[in-house]
């Protein structure tokens, strides 16, 4: 059956429709080769149409291994190919079953190309996949930053993993992934996952020894009403902020936040770190990013920056053991390229700890 996805812009595309129903969101765009699994299960996609750039997807299939969250978080998903016959020794599923068994609505056969340099021009938008067209009104749909999403993706209960591990690391789960659960837990971290609204007065009960605000989707000022809280426990404790977490942070202390126009979504974003001057590639997924000026009113300093567009990437505190990266060092890009940012991470949490000052 013929299908169709139609933008806010007033154009649509078609190609070949494989689902039960259709999908409205923001469409946006992903250049990486791979990790198209990751990418589906990551909570910072909840309700967005993703347009795979690379042209074949699905070649290595669905493995149990690299889910990013329970389940699939993406709206609908745009391909100009997808392998029938996958090969992988771990995989379990292809693509296109995944899909379907989760109820993902996906079109094949798009001229992804045309879409993409759409976004570019007009910007991350509206839209909708759909068989009839001519039915759809798109400005009739729910933009996505004005969606409060992050209830919908944050875990509703307090939960801790390597029991026996230390320290002890709290998460504030805006929508955490699996691998930063992960790489804290390598680091021999023990870590507590607590949902988004937990109050600071509960997480001091947990006796931590530092606190990681993690990625989530959406728009910042969604959460403006937990700015205070997320203050306090950043004062109290040795911080990390990724993603949203370093959004979240900088509206914190006083900084500003701005949408871009078409978002960095991807493994092959360039930054540059300004202490050491060194060019790193990273992995990203994020539609808004910390406004520079904003920061002369802060006691952040950018510490890394895109070498592409110069959005900042990440902040440091004057005065306190706060860091935050826009970046994800746990999805390995490079594959090892911004790996010491949890190592720098466990370094600041022991220093502090040494000084028996954290609540």
């Amino acid at each position: 059956m013929k299908g169709y996805v139609v933008l806010e812009s007033g154009e649509q595309f078609d190609g070949l429709w494989h689902g039960e129903k259709e999908a409205e969101g923001e469409i946006v765009f992903f250049t990486g080769m791979t990790g198209y699994q990751e990418v589906l299960s990551d909570p910072s996609f909840y309700g967005q149409i993703v347009v795979f750039t690379y042209p074949l997807i699905g070649n290595y299939g669905i493995n149990p291994f690299d889910f990013e969250s329970d389940g699939p978080k993406v709206s609908g998903v745009i391909v100009a190919e997808m392998e029938d016959n996958p090969s992988h020794c771990a995989m379990t599923s292809t693509l296109a079953a995944y899909l379907q068994q989760m109820n993902i609505p996906y079109l094949t056969g798009v001229d992804t190309r045309a879409i993409v340099k759409r976004i570019r021009k007009h910007g991350d938008m509206r839209a909708v996949m759909t068989t009839v067209p001519e039915s759809v009104s798109v400005r009739e749909t729910t933009a996505l930053a004005t969606k409060a999403v992050v209830p919908l993706v944050s875990t509703n209960v307090i939960k801790t993993v390597n029991e026996q591990g230390h320290p002890h690391i709290g998460i504030i789960d805006f929508g955490c992934k699996q691998a930063i659960i992960d790489s804290l837990v390598k680091g021999n971290a023990k870590v507590t996952i607590f949902p988004y609204d937990t109050a600071k007065a509960k997480m001091d009960t947990y006796h931590l020894d530092g606190m990681l605000l993690s990625n989530g989707p959406g728009n910042p000022k969604q959460l403006n009403e937990l700015l205070p809280n997320i203050k306090a426990m950043a004062s109290a404790y040795p911080t990390l902020g990724i993603c949203l977490g370093h959004q979240l942070l900088a509206l914190a202390f006083g900084g500003d936040t701005e949408k871009l126009v078409f978002g960095h979504r991807g493994a092959n974003q360039p930054v540059v770190d300004h202490q050491t001057g060194r060019v790193f590639m990273t992995a990203q997924n994020h539609s808004y990013v910390v406004k520079e000026s904003s920061l002369q009113t802060t006691a952040f300093s950018a510490s890394y920056q895109n070498v592409n567009d110069g959005s900042i990437e990440g902040l440091t505190h004057a005065t306190l053991p706060i860091r935050s990266i826009q970046f994800h060092p746990e999805a390995s890009p490079g594959p090892q390229d911004s790996v010491d940012i949890f190592a720098q991470f466990f370094a600041m949490v022991h220093s502090k700890g040494r000084d028996h000052q954290y609540a």
